[in-house]
C-alpha cells in the first residue's frame, strides 16, 4: 500500500523533471512532458513556481509571499499548501527528503 505524504511547511519542494514551463506574460504554463498536458498558473503561482526551480523549503516560500504581498499570513499558508498539493498530486513538483 502506498502512503501518501502531504505537503507542510516543513516539506522541501522543487518541480519535476518531467515537464517544461513558459512565462506568457506574466502567467505561466507548464506542460507536463509524460502525460502530454498544460497546467495554467496565475501571476502568483508564476512566482511561487519560479522559486521551486531549486529544492526550496515550503516556509521559505510562504516568508517571500508575505514580504512581497500584503496578504494574512494563515490564508496564504492554506493557498500555498492548497496549490502545491495540487502540483504534486499533477507530478509537477517532487518532495525531497526534508
Amino acid at each position: 500500500m502506498k502512503v501518501e505524504k502531504r505537503i507542510s511547511i516543513a516539506s522541501v519542494v522543487v518541480a519535476s523533471r518531467n515537464q517544461i514551463s513558459a512565462d506568457l506574460v506574466g502567467e505561466r504554463v507548464i506542460l507536463h512532458l509524460d502525460k502530454g498536458f498544460y497546467y495554467g498558473l496565475d501571476e502568483v503561482g508564476s512566482r511561487i513556481w519560479e522559486s521551486l526551480q531549486r529544492p526550496k523549503r515550503v516556509g521559505q516560500v510562504l516568508e517571500t509571499l508575505l514580504e512581497r504581498y500584503n496578504v494574512d499570513r494563515e490564508q496564504c499558508q492554506r493557498d500555498l499548501l492548497k496549490l502545491l498539493e495540487e502540483l504534486l498530486s499533477e507530478n509537477l513538483i517532487e518532495m525531497k527528503k526534508e
